[in-house]
């Protein structure tokens, strides 16, 4: 029999009692320091408290890595759910929005409750709410343009953390502000991970990690995005494998810009696309040979040497091959990188495309990229083209980015176990830069490994 609901809300003092018991700080704080007054004497308290906030800035001026790894969020997620995050203001922002519930026999007004509040950089916090029952994460999605302007933030992003409970990702203002470094290009082969290979930062200040091996990965983003910078990055970070012949590199550059400067540390190189897919040809093949190889070893997967090197298949402009081409060259195309796709991951044959029109029409494999980055587009329609159904509502919004050099590799991604945008920005990779990447891999080759087709 079910427990019939009153029309009495719960007391004052009662909600007053449960707020203190879930913000116990709020008397433990002043409460010490009453006691600490009474009992040492007053002084003496602002002594310790001076001295408290002394070690504070010194620790902040001499040790800035772990304070502002340890400290500084804890001091910012506290400062802020006090400030923007709890009573009238933020109750008036979700009544605005119309996400809240009313009890149908006492009229009171539910409203989601803030259970953690944390601020791992200084532009992005995150909330975690207990939501009232009656509520789904999809409400928040298909109000988050309102809920952005209520907060007077840059960006929201949802994701449900488990039953009940909704995390919102804050971008309180511009993460990226400052141009990123090109990464550093490390002198041993020890030095590098193909599954965690540096190209950026994340809106949290993190570094931006993206896996070459056993992956393949799909950018998407218009003219002046920043595509290539990705690219040159991961190939920047694994330069002593393409110089010890660890690593092969296939280059199809249809566009022939930034990537004819590669040509000469390339495994193989083609510009033509008749030339373009007689190198894909070439790539499949040895694939299949691989494929060979271990089914007589009794071999699963690739361990990268020498002998079974990564073979990595960059396609710049992969919708001038596949739609804008030559019929019968873009059929075989698709089909051969569809084998690709498919099957390259377990003989370490890795595949990078770069495409500014990610429809279905103009790249038909897009799905079998394991890895999608959006950078800025053209079209809200584009971001879900890449990153996945819903992937703008949820906060990916991509289209929005403006159109200048300042935004050059900001983009998307969606985040690992979870469905949720997050925000990233390739570093930044000059002609120079690339030409010490080619310098750098010609200094331990000996003889002429390349072979242009043309």
């Amino acid at each position: 029999m079910d427990t019939p609901q009153s029309k009495r809300t719960m007391g004052r003092e009662v909600k007053a009692a449960v707020w203190t018991a879930r913000h116990p700080g709020a008397l433990v704080a002043p409460g010490t320091l009453t006691a600490s007054g009474l009992e040492l004497g007053w002084i003496a308290t602002g002594g310790i408290v001076g001295g408290t906030a002394a070690a504070l800035c010194g620790w902040y001026r001499a040790h800035p890595d772990t304070f502002d790894a340890v400290a500084a969020p804890r001091m910012r997620a506290w400062r802020r759910r006090w400030s923007a995050y709890l009573g009238p203001r933020w109750h008036a922002a979700l009544r605005a929005c119309d996400l809240y519930t009313i009890h149908r026999k006492t009229g009171e007004e539910r409203f989601p409750r803030i259970v953690r509040v944390r601020s791992y950089s200084p532009t992005v916090d995150t909330l975690w709410l207990k939501i009232p029952q009656g509520q789904h994460a999809r409400q928040y999605e298909a109000r988050l343009p309102e809920l952005t302007e209520a907060l007077r933030a840059e960006r929201i992003a949802v994701e449900r953390v488990k039953p009940g409970v909704i995390g919102l990702i804050i971008e309180r203002s511009e993460a990226f502000t400052e141009t990123i470094d090109a990464p550093e290009m490390p002198q041993e082969t020890d030095a590098v991970n193909l599954k965690s290979v540096y190209v950026g930062e994340t809106e949290y200040g993190h570094d931006w990690r993206l896996p070459v091996l056993g992956q393949h990965t799909f950018v998407a983003g218009a003219t002046g995005a920043g595509k290539n910078s990705i690219v040159m990055s991961q190939l920047r970070a694994i330069a002593p494998l393409i110089r010890d012949g660890l690593v092969r590199l296939w280059l199809c550059d249809p566009k022939q810009m930034e990537f004819t400067k590669l040509a000469s540390i390339a495994h193989r190189y083609a510009a033509d696309e008749h030339d373009c897919s007689a190198l894909v040809d070439e790539f499949v093949n040895d694939l299949r040979a691989v494929q060979r190889g271990f089914a007589e070893n009794g071999k699963r997967k690739i361990t990268v040497s020498p002998e079974t090197p990564l073979n990595v298949l960059v396609i710049d402009e992969i919708g001038a091959l596949l739609a804008y081409g030559d019929g019968t060259v873009s059929r075989n195309l698709r089909k051969q990188l569809a084998i690709v796709g498919s099957q390259g991951r377990a003989t370490g044959h890795a595949m990078t495309a770069l495409v500014q029109e990610p429809t279905k029409d103009t790249v038909p494999i897009r799905e079998l990229f394991t890895t999608r980055i959006c950078l800025r587009v053209t079209s809200a329609a584009h971001v879900d083209m890449v990153l996945g159904e819903n992937a703008r509502l949820r906060g990916a919004i991509a289209d929005e980015i403006a159109n200048h050099e300042g935004t050059a590799g900001i983009g998307y991604v969606i985040r690992e176990r979870t469905r949720v945008p997050q925000r990233v920005r390739a570093a930044y990779v000059d002609d120079t830069e690339i030409d010490q990447l080619v310098a750098f891999v010609h200094t331990g080759r000996s003889g002429n490994r390349l072979a242009v087709v043309a």
